[in-house]
């Protein structure tokens, strides 16, 4: 199976946050940028899905040069490939719609995001981007089986979990 993840450059959440002297931007000076913790579990579950299935995966980001060192750690992690799309992601829209062109150039067969990321808690790529996509989406997925062009994949709801019988590609949020 071909899975594409998608990660985000955070910053860490023990890193002291400072801002620049006319409040309008973060200071990133001494701020540790790490791999969004949701998009690492997705890496994770994409790992020992190629694992199980075969295939490769792919770690993807949106950013500037400075993003480099979070997908040399997704590399590190066991993704087979990075890719990085050189634009600021200004805004999740945008970020779903610079994804989907990786996406469609790459016949992907499954993209995993993280549920949220840990700087906005905003959990839009992943809806925005299965709707770019045309593609189905499970989000906050918490199981996932493969088979046969189609899968069961699981989220949990509010008293309980629901069942989805979804056809491939999709996205999953982790």
């Amino acid at each position: 199976m071909k899975i594409l993840v998608c990660i985000s450059h955070v910053p860490d959440t023990t890193a002291k946050i400072q801002f620049t002297s006319d409040a309008r931007a973060l200071d990133a000076n001494g701020v540790q940028f790490v791999i969004n913790p949701y998009d690492e579990f997705g890496l994770t579950r994409a790992l020992q899905l190629n694992e199980q299935l075969g295939g490769t995966v792919t770690a993807v980001t949106v950013g500037d040069a400075s993003v480099e060192p979070t997908l040399r750690k997704a590399l590190a992690i066991g993704a087979h490939d990075a890719v990085r799309v050189d634009a600021l992601p200004s805004d999740p829209l945008q970020v779903a719609r610079e994804l989907a062109s990786v996406v469609s150039e790459g016949a992907y067969e499954l993209v995993i995001c993280g549920q949220e990321s840990i700087d906005y808690n905003g959990g839009i790529v992943p809806s925005a981007l299965a709707e770019i996509l045309g593609w189905p989406v499970v989000t906050p997925c918490i199981g996932f089986d493969p088979a046969g062009g189609r899968a069961k994949a699981s989220r949990e709801i509010d008293g309980g979990k629901e069942v989805l019988d979804i056809a491939l590609p999709a996205v999953l949020g982790a």
